[in-house]
């Protein structure tokens, strides 16, 4: 079939290069626009466009999906169907009754848990033993219409959102590919999502992602996991924001350390939660990259009455 693809970040560009290799026509490409990043704010290019623009791909770049171009342009393409990975905006109908065959939108989650933007967040922080990922047809709703396949991949004690969404990419890449090919071949039909087991992963914001020593280790182990990388979880030392990195049960007994109090040797550095103390990994200081908890320590040196603030109390 003639296909447009839409999306965005790092994991569609695993989607776009297995449907570049397989016996689909890839049209043409829509993006997001370039945006700044880094301290200089230069404009860069999507990841999905960098390769496109590598494998002279036509690009378009709409503001948005009722940008009048984009209509105009999926109409002179006329594609058969169009595939859609993390694209980032949403398509009004008139752009999703285009492809002769509609738009594919492949989803990470097993539909319908957790529609929305931040899916694998929501199903590591949530504590979820098993995701995956799932192709359907786009509707209106929010990720609410039919589904054609899906796939499952267990989540693993030491997940985070990176890892996790690596091996969904390459395994949803595989399922993408194979609905095209049920669709082109009329051996494959959308089934009606079920209307029990709903669930909604809504936009990740930076106040989500600081952490809540108040509450258990668990919980506070599973957000820090779902927040690596992006937006990564962090917490407030000395009033200053301070990132973290994955963190590991210590071992040490319960009611050891106070929430947020912080016990600190050569070679590690505590935190107290509502249950057991945790062990830092990484940390990551204003302006500064990542290093080992022990490394930062011996650097601010943090004294009896230091410690990591929650939420509610003022940093």
């Amino acid at each position: 079939m003639r296909i447009v693809f839409a999306g965005t970040p790092e994991p569609a560009v695993v989607s776009l290069r297995a449907l570049l290799d397989s016996g689909h026509e890839v049209l043409a490409v829509v993006t997001r626009p370039p945006a700044p990043t880094g301290r200089g704010r230069t404009l860069q290019p999507s990841p999905v466009e960098e390769l496109a623009r590598d494998r002279d791909l036509r690009v378009l770049t709409p503001t948005g999906g009722r940008d009048p171009e984009l209509l105009d342009a999926l109409t002179a393409l006329a594609p058969d169907a169009a595939a859609v990975v993390a694209y980032g905006a949403l398509l009004p109908q008139p752009v999703l009754d285009v492809p002769a065959h509609g738009w594919v939108n492949l989803h990470f989650s097993l539909l319908p848990a957790w529609r929305g933007a931040a899916p694998v967040y929501a199903a590591i922080r949530h504590g979820d033993d098993i995701t995956g990922a799932s192709t359907f047809r786009l509707e209106a709703g929010m990720d609410t219409g039919p589904v054609f396949g899906t796939v499952t991949e267990p989540i693993r004690p030491t997940d985070t959102t990176t890892d996790l969404l690596g091996r969904l990419s390459v395994s949803g890449a595989e399922l993408l590919v194979r609905t095209l090919d049920g669709i082109a071949d009329g051996t494959l039909e959308p089934v009606p999502q079920p209307p029990g087991g709903v669930s909604h992963a809504g936009k990740v914001t930076v106040a989500d992602a600081r952490i809540d020593w108040t509450t258990p280790a668990v919980a506070i182990d599973r957000a820090v996991r779902a927040l690596t990388t992006e937006p990564g979880a962090w917490t407030v030392f000395r009033g200053h924001r301070l990132g973290l990195g994955p963190v590991e049960r210590s071992g040490a007994p319960a009611g050891e350390l106070a929430p947020g109090q912080l016990a600190v040797s050569k070679t590690s550095v505590l935190v107290g939660t509502a249950t057991t103390p945790l062990r830092l990994g990484t940390v990551r200081p204003p302006g500064k990259r990542p290093m080992p908890a022990a490394d930062w320590a011996r650097g601010v040196r943090p004294g009896p009455e230091d410690r990591f603030t929650h939420p509610e109390e003022q940093a």
